[in-house]
């Protein structure tokens, strides 16, 4: 084998990567946040999910895509683990779709997919269009690298210590061996395929010793799940052993089968004339025997995984920054933008119950001209901070990839709400400070004001739990509930204003508290506004259908 065979045989593996790379992230901007509702809708059943692993991983041409995606999605709570058991068969079966496509030949005509692909992507402006030959194009250039590996391949028929290695594949456990190492290595079955397609057709393999190292690469695609697992919680992991556990499962029964059964030779004999069809169809009929198999067992595998992973206690107030939780997104193509919408939405709701908590004890301070809150406020204000600059962070690293343009303005919509809910919190903090003012100069409001404080803390919390949990499907009426909320807390500052001048007149409020009592107004007012600004925020991000 020659260098330049070397270099082939690299470079084409580097295409058929970045093609399946092209793929994913064609599918990511096509589909996006959509992704997390079709799976909502078409996994309630294990058959309902076997069709969509098999049609997603078909696409995109990988069922590691797949099950990290699908790790990504337990992990952020997107998707319950039993929902993941029939998705992950699937993705196992349409991960094959690349050996039956080389083995009809498509690969003939690689080069035009690609400039298909390429040419909507150049001249096409319609965002859509542009999504979609990406996937075209990332097809094509996959079955381009394919061909470089298959040409490469040819130099190896004189290559003598090649040659004594694939000897060795008559060894069942040898051949598993070497499948699962060198898949984990490359991190592709269906790369791994394509390379044995192309070894068989070169006459460097045969059916016999080939089938052993292919149940192997079942086994070995699963490790880049693993990998994207490491951090996750114990739900996430639990879709890896599921994985690992589906494919070694249908690798020891299918390797003791094989002692019985002449399995490569019933292959053979359908597929008498390509070598190519003989394994790409092997590797299908292996992963739907296996599927079939293991449908009714669905439940066992779940809780097989559990009794591998065990639930850890959890400490409610750790708090894991957004910024930890991330970290689990990195990498991940498909269903990132579902992902990382989540992780902001449940940091923004946290955010909120903060605010919300020093809003109400921020009054409770003033009514009761008492410091003994201040402490909580100080140390919540604080946080506040912390989040706003973590999610504003988390935002711009997201907002910077390719998302589609309708997640790119939810996500967008989430960076202005956490500017909002920052400044409410300002907003209680002040209220603190005005009763560290009334104790420092040993005065306070005068009863009336008190009982207008009291009202004006009813009428806040009321408009703040509109805006709690996630409001999605009814947001233009939480909208409208929170207009009418709004303009209560402006009339009710316009009043409380005319109360406050009767006072002055009469002499019943001194000069000092009436400045604090004004300021407390303008503060009270204020938070109403930003709460429209939510909410109005929040409708035009989640429009009514």
């Amino acid at each position: 084998m020659s260098l330049n065979d070397g270099l082939s045989l690299f470079g084409g593996l580097a295409l058929f990567l970045y093609g399946m790379h092209m793929m994913s992230d064609g599918l990511e901007a096509t589909a996006g946040e959509k992704m997390k509702k079709v799976l909502e809708k078409l996994t309630s059943s294990t058959l309902k999910g076997v069709m969509v692993g098999t049609i997603i991983t078909a696409v995109i041409q990988s069922s590691s895509a797949t099950t990290v995606m699908l790790v990504g999605f337990v992990n952020s709570g997107l998707m319950a683990l039993e929902n993941t058991v029939g998705v992950i068969m699937g993705a196992n079966i349409g991960t094959t779709m690349t050996g039956i496509l080389l083995s009809v030949g498509i690969g003939d005509i690689a080069p035009a997919i690609a400039f298909a692909g390429v040419s909507l992507i150049m001249f096409s402006k319609d965002e859509k269009k542009n999504n979609i030959g990406t996937i075209i194009a990332g097809l094509g250039i996959i079955f381009l690298g394919m061909n470089m590996m298959s040409d490469a391949m040819t130099g190896l028929r004189n290559y003598q210590p090649f040659i004594d290695l694939i000897t060795t594949f008559e060894n069942p456990i040898i051949g598993v061996l070497v499948g699962t190492i060198f898949t984990a290595l490359i991190q592709s079955s269906s790369a791994s395929v394509g390379i044995l397609q192309a070894l068989a057709a070169a006459g460097l393999v045969t059916l016999d010793n080939g089938l052993y190292v292919m149940f192997g690469f079942a086994i070995g695609t699963c490790v880049t799940a693993l990998i994207a697992s490491i951090g996750t919680n114990a739900n996430a992991k639990r879709v890896t052993v599921i994985h690992l556990a589906f494919n070694v499962i249908g690798t020891v029964v299918f390797v003791i089968a094989c002692q019985f059964i002449p399995f490569a030779q019933i292959i053979e004999y359908m597929f008498p004339y390509s070598p190519k069809a003989q394994i790409a169809n092997a590797f299908l009929i292996f992963k739907v025997i296996t599927t079939i198999m293991l449908v009714p067992f669905t439940k066992h595998l779940v809780d097989f995984s559990r009794k591998i992973i065990k639930d850890k206690i959890e400490d409610d107030n750790n708090h894991i920054s957004i910024s930890e939780r991330a970290k689990t997104v990195a990498g991940y193509n498909v269903g990132s933008s579902a992902i990382a919408i989540n992780l902001i939405r449940e940091e923004v709701n946290y955010m909120y119950d903060i605010a919300k908590h020093n809003v109400e004890m921020s009054f409770d301070a003033v009514i009761g001209n008492t410091n003994e809150y201040d402490k909580i406020i100080r140390k919540n204000e604080y946080e506040l901070d912390e989040l706003n600059a973590s999610i504003s962070s988390f935002i711009s690293s997201v907002i910077g990839s390719h998302i589609p343009a309708r997640d790119s303005e939810v996500i967008s919509g989430y960076f202005r709400i956490i500017g909002n809910i920052e400044r409410i919190g300002d907003h209680a903090t002040n209220f603190a400070d005005y009763t560290k003012f009334f104790i420092s100069n040993n005065t306070t409001l005068s009863e009336r004001a008190i009982n207008e404080v009291r009202e004006m803390k009813r009428i806040t919390l009321d408009s703040m739990n509109l805006l709690e949990g996630d409001r999605r499907e009814d947001a233009s009426a939480m909208h409208a509930n929170v207009a009418m909320a709004e303009q209560e807390i402006d009339d009710m500052t316009e009043v409380f204003r005319n109360s406050q001048l009767d006072r002055m007149k009469t002499t019943k409020c001194s000069p000092e508290s009436s400045v604090v009592y004004a300021e407390m107004l303008t503060d009270f007012e204020r938070i109403g506004d930003h709460l429209l600004n939510i909410a109005e925020e929040f409708s035009s991000m989640y429009p009514a259908n």
